[in-house]
This record gives structure tokens, C-alpha cells and sequence, in this order.
């Protein structure tokens, strides 16, 4: 059975950190990117970060550029999205997704987590 487990999410203080997992099961995690998604209350999803299979490429939207980093693990199956200097339009439910096909949108996406929310507020 394909699991993809999200973790970390919680409320955090602007300017605060916080890093959230992804914990992989049920297909060959080594065969797949991993990206991370987000959806704010109204809004549509958007990408993230997403990690090519061997880690070895990483990909930010602007919008978080310099402020997140992706990474993984193979040992452990799992994928990291470490969020720093966070600001309350950060607020949202992220997801992670797993794709082999090296692309970096929703419909491309062959696996999805059910989300974690955070919330960034004072």
C-alpha cells in the first residue's frame, strides 16, 4: 500500500522555523521525486520544492527561495522541508507528492500525502 506521511506541521511565531517530513512507504522511494505542495484557505495549490530521486537536484519557487531547504533520506524513506524565517502568509496546508516524471506540477504527480497544516501567527 503506497504511503506518503506528512509531520512537523504545528503554529509557529513569524520568524520562527519549523520542519516537516515526509515519510515514504509502499513503492521504490529511490525511483521518485519528491515535491512539496501548499494551499492556503481560498487559494489554489501551489509547488513548493521539489527533489529529484537521487537528491541531487533541487528545485524552490520564489516565493520561498532562501528560505526553505528540501533534502532527503534514503535510508530512512523519508523527505525534509526545513522552513525558516517563517511569515504568516506561510500559513497553509503543505502536502507532499512523489512523481517519476521529473515534473513539477499537480496532475504530474502520481502519489499524494494527505497534508499537515501550519499555521504561522503570533
Amino acid at each position: 500500500q503506497v504511503q506518503l506521511v506528512e509531520s512537523g506541521g504545528g503554529l509557529v511565531q513569524p520568524g520562527g522555523s519549523l520542519r516537516l517530513s515526509c515519510a515514504a512507504s509502499g513503492f521504490t522511494f529511490d525511483d521518485f521525486a519528491i515535491a512539496w505542495f501548499r494551499q492556503a484557505a481560498g487559494k489554489e495549490r501551489e509547488g513548493v520544492s521539489i527533489i529529484s530521486s537521487s537528491g541531487g537536484s533541487t528545485y524552490y519557487a520564489d516565493s520561498v527561495k532562501g528560505r526553505f531547504t528540501i533534502s532527503r533520506d534514503a535510508a530512512k524513506n523519508t523527505v525534509y522541508l526545513q522552513m525558516d524565517s517563517l511569515e504568516p502568509e506561510y500559513t497553509a496546508v503543505y502536502y507532499c507528492a512523489a512523481t517519476t516524471g521529473g515534473v513539477f506540477y499537480e496532475a504530474g504527480m502520481d502519489y499524494w500525502g494527505k497534508g499537515t497544516l501550519v499555521t504561522v501567527s503570533s
